[in-house]
């Protein structure tokens, strides 16, 4: 692949996806659909961030948010179909990294 020429749509994938925390907002929610503090918690962003990459990714179409008419509301995140075909790649990076990323000590 000549570098000089990059496909634009590639182009606009690897800034998408090359944004801080993005890849394991997606990442977090192959497990399936899940609240705004779960995904929070578990990956350990920020609130404000995290909403960001959120509203990112759903304008995207790649993250659908769904509000649940419930005292108090209750507000769910999922991967549309766009999203979850990502899968494959998150899981080769993932089986990448376990072959070549040394392990850091906590």
């Amino acid at each position: 692949m000549d570098l000089k020429q990059v496909c634009p749509r590639f182009e606009k994938a690897m800034s998408l996806l090359s944004q801080r925390w993005t890849g394991l907002v997606i990442y977090q929610l192959l497990n399936g659909p899940q609240r705004f503090c779960n995904i929070e918690s578990s990956i350990g962003i920020s609130g404000r961030v995290l909403s960001e990459r959120l509203k990112d990714l759903e304008s995207e179409g790649i993250v659908k948010r769904e509000v649940f008419p419930e005292t108090p509301v209750r507000i769910e995140y999922s991967l549309t179909e766009k999203g979850r075909s990502l899968q494959p790649l998150m899981k080769e990076i993932e089986k990448w990294s376990e072959e070549w990323i040394e392990a850091t000590k906590a």
